[in-house]
């Protein structure tokens, strides 16, 4: 084995966190080798399986007087000068950026508004090296390279939890989380800080891109926007009767024919109709309901507790959250 006189890494990756010289097995040094240090790295000098020194950027000279314990190691046989084994870990000392993190299953959470929900979240975050002695003792052990790819998914189950248990102390509802992202990206970063540092790290960023419900619970926001544009129920049916209209008197197969054209805007004024009774079903209930009060003229009873609308006055059960009349919410 030869022996090592000149001892630096300078082909790291982009992903490199921790690169060992020599990648396997032990290397062969003597105290006079000299150990090169890039301005991004630090070098931890080990010996047996001990750390025996740090070494910050710029040129070395391997001797007793900046690893002391390495002349009881070694005893110093003929001066000092016959090689010994030992390894020497490269640290990465960069930021490493747009890391990712998110949810592989939903996350039970109580909404205010909603009830019990599952979400999902995802983002990202940036870390770098604080403490390499403790990196390479704890984390990387003997191997001969240990990149982002490596401890990745062991980072993302420590966010998930954090994130988790700071979420269960929000209490509000999903329609009113993204006013917070910045709150709650600041508490999780603060919570997560000892956690990274457990293992030599430093947690610098944490994001929070989106926390996103399940689909059918989208599309009833969906609904109640949709609701809510609509606004007045008078004016919306009297714009889609004049549309009607309009669209029958548009009509190019009736405008020769005055006859012809009255009848076009009958049927538009009839078809215009026929979706408003539509739109007035869809939103004061199911079509059986809606049949049997236009049939009555009346309400359907409502069994059990109840209340009267603060939108509209209608009479709704005392537990609805929502207007089944208007859709409004309901205190």
């Amino acid at each position: 084995m030869a022996i090592l006189d000149l001892i630096q890494l300078t082909d790291e990756g982009a992903g490199d966190i921790v690169r060992r010289v020599p990648e396997t097995g032990a290397g062969e040094f003597r105290l006079g080798s000299q150990l090169v240090v890039r301005e991004n790295q630090q070098a931890v000098f080990m010996r047996d399986g001990k750390a025996l020194d740090v070494f910050g950027p710029g040129r070395h000279t391997l001797s007793t007087n900046n690893i002391p314990l390495l002349g009881r190691l070694i005893g110093m046989p003929f001066g000092g000068n016959s090689p010994f084994t030992a390894e020497v870990f490269f640290v990465n000392m960069r930021e490493f950026t747009n890391l990712k993190w998110g949810s592989s299953q939903p996350i039970a959470y109580r909404d205010t508004d909603l009830g019990m929900v599952r979400l999902r979240a995802f983002g990202t975050y940036s870390m770098r090296v604080k403490d390499p002695q403790v990196l390479v003792n704890q984390i990387v052990g003997t191997r001969g390279a240990y990149r982002t790819s490596d401890i990745e998914d062991f980072l993302r189950s420590v966010v998930i939890q954090e994130f988790t248990d700071t979420l269960g102390d929000v209490q509000t509802s999903i329609l009113d989380l993204p006013k917070m992202m910045n709150e709650t990206s600041a508490a999780i970063r603060a919570s997560l800080a000892d956690d990274f540092a457990k293992y030599g790290f430093e947690l610098t960023s944490f994001q929070i891109e989106a926390i996103t419900p399940p689909e059918e619970v989208q599309k009833m926001i969906d609904q109640r926007s949709g609701m809510s544009a609509i606004g007045n129920m008078d004016d919306f049916i009297k714009y889609q009767t004049a549309q009607g209209i309009r669209d029958a008197a548009n009509n190019p197969g009736t405008a020769g024919d005055g006859a012809s054209m009255g009848m076009g805007m009958g049927a538009g004024i009839g078809m215009a109709g026929a979706m408003a009774g539509a739109f007035r079903d869809a939103f004061s209930g199911d079509s059986n309901s809606g049949n049997q009060q236009q049939n009555t003229g009346q309400q359907a009873p409502i069994t059990g507790e109840s209340k009267f609308c603060t939108e509209c006055g209608a009479q709704i059960p005392a537990s609805a959250k929502f207007c089944p009349q208007c859709g409004a919410k309901q205190g």
